[in-house]
């Protein structure tokens, strides 16, 4: 899963053991800002039978995280799998675009040229196309990928708890066959510079991806039923309760990340207004607006925030970069922030964080900023005074 900021290393690296240490006494477990649901996961099959509660401010997060921590129970993902793929089969053939969808983009990259790609793009303009080929066909996704996204995206199980894990399974899936530089902010371009990742991507399959994602996510379950909701964490936080533990990983871009993950949106709302722009962006009224991307507002959204946690005299684990970040926060704010309300703990570990895709250098030969880099992470532990 493509997500800025994503926990999944640190978790390995000491989050994970702080997690369980802190998880033994407390009576819920609460991540206001879910993000790619890794953090969520790793504290509802932690072995603590705790609830589990995610929000975050896009639908495709918070189906991310739902598709674990809303069961208590392993799903079968062989006969979710056979239905599924036959439904969606099925749609493809009455529609008479199953063999559209079977067909590979060119064998040879010699033939994966400018004009192939323009050809592509037109092709899936049409009105009678479904949402995701229309919007997204011949820029993120060739016309087999978007044809098999919309035809599983309609044809989704009806049970929740099966709908909730193939949903989420097919989000997966557009995130890592995406053709775009570690998110979804633009495609790449079909220029003799980047045709050939726009290649690469374009070779990936759809249905692979999506089975992969649903046989490893239907083995993973919750040791107590949770649950998951769209909501900003500043008005989720009323519902904090004293003995919850909170954990908190908000935004550090300038920029808002329903920028970067619309496409992933999409897939969970299963469409989306007219789009526009060099990244295929929905109108901005569909793109959730996070006071945390937003440079004047971020360090009161996060005291405010975090004064209302400790109103509620519960616990809650914080990360952040060390480093001064593009919304104007930085680690050494954010502590400073949390010492108003809490008494703090802090570590420092080594993490990863994402530049956005990267950059070329000054010669435009190359790139001089590596899609993700090295840096310290803070950790604080927020014990109320």
């Amino acid at each position: 899963m493509k997500y800025m900021g994503s926990k999944r290393w640190m978790l390995r690296n000491g989050l994970g053991h702080l997690i369980q240490d802190e998880i033994k006494t407390a009576t819920r477990f609460v991540d206001l800002f879910s993000g790619s649901g890794v953090v969520a996961h790793f504290a509802a099959t932690s072995g603590q039978s705790i609830e589990v509660i995610a929000y975050d401010l896009q639908l495709f997060s918070v189906t991310l995280a739902q598709s674990v921590i809303a069961r208590s129970t392993r799903l079968d993902p062989d006969s979710i799998r056979d239905a599924w793929l036959a439904r969606a089969t099925k749609k493809l053939t009455d529609s008479c675009r199953l063999s559209h969808a079977n067909r590979d983009t060119p064998d040879l990259r010699s033939g994966f040229t400018q004009k192939y790609v323009e050809q592509v793009r037109c092709d899936c303009a049409a009105e009678d196309f479904g949402p995701l080929t229309r919007a997204y066909g011949g820029y993120y996704f060739s016309l087999a990928q978007t044809l098999w996204l919309d035809a599983l995206r309609i044809t989704l199980p009806e049970l929740e708890s099966e709908r909730s894990v193939a949903l989420a399974a097919l989000i997966h899936a557009a995130s890592q066959c995406a053709a775009s530089p570690g998110h979804t902010a633009q495609p790449f371009s079909p220029s003799i510079g980047a045709k050939e990742f726009l290649f690469d991507a374009w070779q990936r399959s759809v249905r692979a991806k999506t089975i992969g994602a649903l046989n490893h996510l239907c083995l993973l379950h919750a040791g107590k039923i949770g649950r998951a909701g769209v909501a900003d964490a500043n008005v989720a936080a009323e519902h904090i309760r004293k003995g919850d533990l909170v954990f908190l990983d908000p935004p550090y871009s300038g920029v808002h990340y329903s920028r970067f993950y619309h496409v992933l949106e999409t897939v969970a709302q299963g469409n989306c207004g007219e789009v526009s722009g060099t990244g295929r962006y929905p109108p901005a009224e569909e793109r959730p607006r996070s006071r945390y991307s937003v440079g004047t507002e971020a360090a009161s959204a996060l005291e405010g925030l975090l004064r209302k946690i400790a109103e509620k005299d519960a616990r809650a684990i914080l990360t952040f970069p060390q480093r001064r970040c593009s919304n104007g926060l930085s680690g050494s704010m954010v502590h400073e922030i949390a010492s108003k309300f809490f008494l703090v703990t802090s570590t420092f570990k080594r993490s990863r964080f994402s530049t956005l895709g990267g950059t070329k250098n000054d010669d435009g030969d190359g790139y001089g900023r590596k899609a993700r880099q090295k840096t310290h992470e803070l950790i604080l532990t927020l014990t109320p005074r």
